[in-house]
């Protein structure tokens, strides 16, 4: 054993990206932000995807609140994921 600690790149990916993405977005990523990162072209194509049920992330209502809404990791954990897997 070296010593040296191998880790999924997808792994380093979202912990990067999580990172950055709090310190721009916060914890919760919606509207215009949500839809840019998961890659929808307009916002009636994120509302399609959400009345079909498939957003790739978990999405969801805050009381008082319009529109929906997802947690910056899981957002970044996606887009790590989509990105190694096709590298």
């Amino acid at each position: 054993m070296t010593g040296k600690i191998e880790t999924d790149p997808a792994v380093t990916l979202a912990k990067e990206l999580e990172q950055d993405m709090l310190a721009l977005y916060g914890p919760t990523l919606f509207g215009k932000h949500l839809i840019n990162a998961l890659g929808y072209g307009s916002a009636d194509a994120f509302r399609q995807a959400v009345s079909r049920k498939t957003v790739p992330v978990t999405v969801f209502p805050i009381e008082k609140r319009k529109g929906k809404f997802a947690l910056t990791k899981d957002v970044a954990k996606w887009l790590a994921k989509q990105r190694t897997a096709n590298a």
